[in-house]
Parts: structure tokens; sequence; C-alpha cells
């Protein structure tokens, strides 16, 4: 496949797997896979374990090329299959080029020893490096760097894996309705570009300042959140990890200590202290929840973006955010440029029709007076 290839349109899977059979295939995967499943998640799963040495078929490579999201399972023996490694360098490829989002799953390993490629990866490594082409070696340790630096599930801090494959798959079903939705609703705002390119500028995503928090005004609910849900849907690849809670007033409901907020926070993202945050929270309502929020997002590392969306402006004044979007003001500014619009061509309309209702009144007129 050539690497200007772009994928298709509509992708024919939610989900690629990624894994080692040897590893994974009869308990970890197999859950994960039925759950899936469940959930009307559309995934692909190869049940064919390649020997040492084949290259990936096109079939494989098609799959991820038409998928959404890869979720890749790094158990103990993954580095060590080089048909696995082949198959990352395909996926992280695809994720680097935005085609598709990379969920890694650090089963039995600890992520730290992927990322520096050091005890047993380290061995695993030396064993290619006697028999495959140098520079081969080379791209399967960078694509490997490169999936371990992306905030993952490592299952080392879970005691029960069946709650694990709940949240993983909860994790995706979430990121596929906030990656389809704004598609749907955000692109139906009125003036969905002008919309986007004023948020810009006050996320200034390129930033490598401290956190930066944004507000989203507007009366309607509706309004402020399919855009919080498009611009969390185009900006959400710029950041290590990303959460978008759908409904803090709804969930602070539940516990007025708010710790609910933080539990909800942890069980979407694992937040490292000093990573690149992207934090969206919906319909905030009190200036409590965004206490109890800031108490999270105090960690994220620099070029972190925390949006806020509110039906109450008064909010944002106390709670001290200064850079605060008004979703209505556009609303109404993009109307009465459509009436001045429309206005202006009425007139001209106008003025062709009294124009041409006279000269053939006069024609008429010259007619009569005119000799036989």
């Amino acid at each position: 496949m050539s690497s200007s290839t772009p994928p298709p349109t509509i992708p024919r899977y939610d989900v690629f797997l990624s894994f080692r059979g040897f590893d994974t295939r009869r308990n970890f995967i197999s859950f994960l896979y039925r759950e899936l499943v469940r959930r009307n998640i559309r995934t692909f799963k190869d049940d064919k374990e390649l020997k040492s040495g084949r290259r990936i078929s096109p079939e494989l490579e098609r799959a991820i090329e038409e998928s959404r999201f890869a979720v890749v399972v790094i158990s103990p023996n993954y580095a060590a299959s080089t048909w696995c490694l082949q198959e990352l360098v395909k996926i992280m490829d695809f994720e680097n080029r935005g085609y598709l989002t990379v969920i890694p799953v650090f089963y039995g390993v600890d992520p730290c020893h992927v990322r520096r490629q050091n005890g047993q990866v380290a061995v695993q490594f030396k064993k290619h490096e006697k028999r495959e082409d140098h520079e081969k070696v080379l791209s399967w340790r960078q694509a490997l760097t490169n999936l371990a630096s992306i905030s993952g599930v490592c299952t080392l801090k879970w005691v029960d894996d069946s709650i694990m494959v709940d949240e993983i798959a909860e994790r995706i079903s979430t990121l596929i309705d906030t990656t389809r939705k704004p598609t749907r609703t955000g692109s139906n705002l009125v003036g969905i570009d002008a919309h986007m390119k004023a948020l810009s500028r006050l996320l200034d995503l390129n930033s490598k300042k401290s956190v930066r928090v944004v507000g989203i005004w507007a009366r309607g609910g509706n309004g402020r959140t399919a855009l919080a849900k498009f611009v969390y849907k185009n900006i959400c690849q710029h950041f290590e990890s990303h959460c978008f809670l759908e409904n803090v007033k709804r969930i602070s409901q539940e516990d007025r200590h708010m710790s609910h907020l933080h539990q909800e926070i942890l069980k979407r993202v694992q937040v490292e202290t000093n990573q690149k945050v992207l934090l969206v929270a919906n319909e905030v309502n009190k200036l409590e929840q965004l206490d109890a929020l800031a108490e999270d997002f105090s960690c994220f590392g620099p070029g972190s973006i925390v949006i806020i969306t509110t039906q109450d402006k008064q909010l944002l004044v106390s709670a001290g955010i200064k850079l605060v979007y008004e979703v209505e003001l556009l609303r109404f500014r993009k109307v009465r440029e459509l009436f001045r619009q429309l206005g202006f061509r009425v007139r001209e309309r106008a003025i062709e029709s009294v124009l041409c209702k006279g000269t053939n009144l006069a024609m008429k007129w010259l007619g009569c007076c005119l000799p036989c």
C-alpha cells in the first residue's frame, strides 16, 4: 500500500484488534472481542497466526486502513513477533497521519519497559537485530516507542480482567459516540466554520504555556453541546490524553462532595503528571463543580486545554475564566448578515421591477403617440 493512499471515507470497522495470539487469544482478547460485539461495535479480529518471517497479508492491511480505532494489546511476547511489529508499524503510520486513533493496552507488561525497550523487550530486539534488516528493526523500535508514549490502559493496575474489559469497551463506545455525533449535529450549527475559526484563536493549540481554560456559553443547550463535541472531535488527536464529560450537572447530582467527577475522569483517561491533556466538561452549572474539576487539571502539563460549557455566563465570570466564546453572539451576527444580504437583494429586485414597469409604460405611451 502506498503511504499516500488515503483511507476510505466510511470505515468498514470501528475497531481493529492487534495482539499476540500466543499470549492473549484464548483469554483477554476473546472476552474483549465478545464485549465489543455485544455493544454493536464493528470489530476486526484476525484468527490466524502467521509464521515468523512472513509479511502481513493484504487483507490485514486493508482492515487497518478501514478501521477508525486500533486497540493494540502489548503482552510479554508481543515484541517477539515480527508479524506483530510489522502490523504495529502500519497502525502507527495511520495514527501519525490522523486516519485512526490508537488505544494501547499493556497486558502484563510495564509501559516504561516498552517505551525504553529494556528488560524482556531488549532481549527480544537483540534476536531481531541478528536476523533482520537494520532499518526494519529501527522502524519497529520507533513504532513501539511511539505507541508507549500514548496514554493507555495498564493491566498491572487492575485486579479483575472482566472489570477492565468493561472499562475498555465503555471507553471505546464513548469515543465512537463523540466522533460520530459531532459530524451530524455540529455541522448543522449556523456558521460552523466561523465558530471553529474564532474558537481556534482562544484555544491556541500551539501554546506551550500552562493549562488554558476556555468557556463556551450559550442559552440553548443543543448549540453549545454540539459545538463542544465538534471541537473535541477535531482537536483531540493533538493531546496525549483526552476526556469528554457528557453531563457534569448530572454526574455531580449523584454526589454532593463531587468525588464522582474525579472518579469519572480517572475512569475515562489514565492521566500521568505533566501530560498534555484535553478535558471537556459539558453542562457545568455550579461553581463547586469547577472547583472539583480544578483539583484534577492542576496536574495537567503545558499546552493542556480545559473547555467548560454552560448556560450561566456569570458562572464563568465568578470562576475568573476570561477566555469565553459566546455561541449565540455569532449566531445572531450570521442571521443579521443574512438578512442584510437578502434585504439588499430585495431592494435591487424592487428597483429593477420599477424600472421594467416604467419602461413598459413609457413604450406603451410612445406607441400610442407615434403616427401610423
